[in-house]
């Protein structure tokens, strides 16, 4: 079993120094465009194409209201929704206008539509039974603008090259009074990590309020989508991401006075546009300028290397999300075993009201998915206490690992002839010894091999905690990519260290076997 194991940990590794360079020659290569070929040259024209938003942003509602007809695709991060355009799965993303042209600086193959779809104001969300503190933070702002920083900001973020920007020094208050501020890092100019910290307009706007009115700040992070959820059950202080202000939001939570507008800009692959818009697009000449030189194999995994471990410091992020991941998997096999247990040891109690609950336990939490379980656990269960989303975690999937671990234990027991019980008791065993001498064993024969693939297929579950603020394997993949939009690399590297994990607690258990 180990020599299996080592060779394919060797096919791994072959596949992520392939796959880098593969990806990379069939992005450059594909030559598909929209529908037949059509030339796109306005708004209109995408109204029954293939449409990349955010999920839960007012982009996804404009769509919708505006183009029946059209395909809509909702995307979590910008590098995916990007990626998915370049590779021709979606014809057009709505995105905010100035990230668009940050966006377009480092893939010069797309061109902006148009950016004359609709502006709104964005502001930082509070909850409403806070308003305190949201009339604080527009003092705040008031005085921002009164004495020129506002405008050095606006300047540092949004007028200039951000991704050039240096993040000003701002110091954390040591104060008792604690600030969380909830933000969805993806890219600039709102909030993005880079060299090891947050940065953007938006970390650099609470960096300063928390200065400003004696905060210690702590900045939490999280999926867009969950932001107003984590907001409304007091997950997080406030949010701040590019936060459109509208009606609907508006109903659920506070907003701040606007700090900016938000244009929308249409990104389609410049290919697909009409020739004069082409034109305007960023780069040379297709016709007129010769074709880059190929890049060997070993330049392009050196490249790939560098760009997405090594720049930015970014194995930080793989390191602390390694971390996050393997404590999470083992303090939930550890405690879903022995919950486990106790479920098993009720579930074949003689008695009926042991019986019935422990029946009921495994059924629903069995029918009811991990994620579910997770968000309710969070957003519902702990709406209104302040703990650990990591422990949240490790008691979502110990719950979830409890239900399908006692009934392991069950069938594994029950598989056991009884007569091998009766004859231990006739040999002057009590039932406590028979059960730890004589059953068990062999009970734990039958039970350790399926235990080992749902102990792996629980490690693999964990990838979805990045729903609830946790910074996982995952979301340490998420946030790399939302700055090299390299879909490959990081996600085989991750690929590799969630099967690192799953191997190394597969070889504990075997010596448990």
């Amino acid at each position: 079993m180990p020599r299996q194991l080592r060779l394919t940990a060797a096919v791994f590794l072959v596949v992520l120094l392939v796959f880098p360079a593969f990806g990379h020659s069939q992005q450059t290569g594909q030559t598909g465009t929209g529908a037949a070929g059509a030339r796109l040259k306005a708004l209109e024209d995408i109204a029954d194409k293939k449409i990349g938003v955010f999920t839960g942003t007012v982009h996804d509602k404009f769509v919708a209201e505006h183009y029946p007809k059209a395909t809509v695709f909702r995307y979590e991060t910008t590098s995916d929704m990007i990626l998915s355009l370049k590779t021709g799965k979606i014809d057009a993303v709505m995105i905010d206008l100035i990230t668009a042209k940050i966006l377009l600086r480092r893939n010069p193959e797309l061109g902006i539509l148009t950016d004359k779809v609709f502006d709104m104001p964005l502001g930082v969300g509070f909850k409403k039974d806070n308003p305190e503190l949201r009339k604080e933070f527009d003092r705040f702002l008031q005085t921002i603008r009164e004495n020129g920083v506002y405008e050095e900001m606006r300047g540092r973020w949004f007028m200039e090259d951000a991704e050039g920007a240096v993040m000003p020094v701002i110091g954390n208050p040591a104060s008792e009074k604690t600030l969380k501020a909830g933000v969805a890092v993806d890219d600039l100019p709102y909030v993005a990590f880079v060299n090891g910290e947050y940065v953007g307009f938006d970390i650099e706007l609470i960096r300063r309020f928390a200065e400003w009115a004696n905060y210690r700040l702590e900045i939490v992070t999280m999926e867009f989508a969950a932001l107003i959820p984590a907001l409304a059950s007091g997950k997080v202080s406030m949010i701040a991401d590019g936060i459109a202000i509208t009606e609907e939001r508006s109903r659920q939570i506070d907003f701040s006075d606007s700090y900016i507008m938000f244009r929308t800009a249409v990104v389609v692959a410049a290919k697909d546009m009409e020739a004069p818009a082409r034109e305007k697009t960023p780069g040379p000449q297709a016709a007129k300028s010769e074709p880059p030189p190929e890049k060997s194999f070993l330049h392009g995994v050196a490249e790939s290397f560098h760009s997405n471990i090594i720049h930015e410091k970014r194995y930080l992020l793989i390191f602390d999300g390694l971390k996050t991941t393997a404590v999470i998997s083992v303090l939930a096999t550890l405690f879903g075993t022995m919950l486990g247990g106790i479920v098993c040891f009720l579930r074949m109690s003689p008695k009926k009201w042991l019986r019935v609950p422990a029946k009921v336990y495994i059924s629903v939490l069995r029918g009811t998915p991990v994620l579910v379980l997770l968000m309710i656990i969070f957003y519902v269960v702990f709406a209104s206490v302040d703990i650990d989303p990591v422990m949240v975690a490790v008691l979502a999937f110990g719950l979830n690992f409890a239900a399908y671990v006692s009934e392991m234990f069950r069938t594994g027991i029950e598989g056991v002839d009884r007569g091998q019980t009766e004859a231990g008791i006739a040999l002057g065993f009590t039932r406590v010894q028979t059960f730890v001498h004589i059953v068990l064993p062999q009970a734990a024969r039958g039970i350790l091999p399926v235990f080992k693939g749902e102990t792996i297929s629980l490690v693999k579950m964990t990838s979805v905690v990045g729903y609830i603020a946790v910074q996982d394997l995952t979301k340490a993949s998420d946030i790399i990519r939302s700055r090299t939009f390299d879909a490959f690399f990081p996600l085989i590297m991750v690929a590799v260290l969630y099967f690192l994990i799953s191997w190394v607690l597969t070889l504990l258990l075997g010596y448990a076997e």
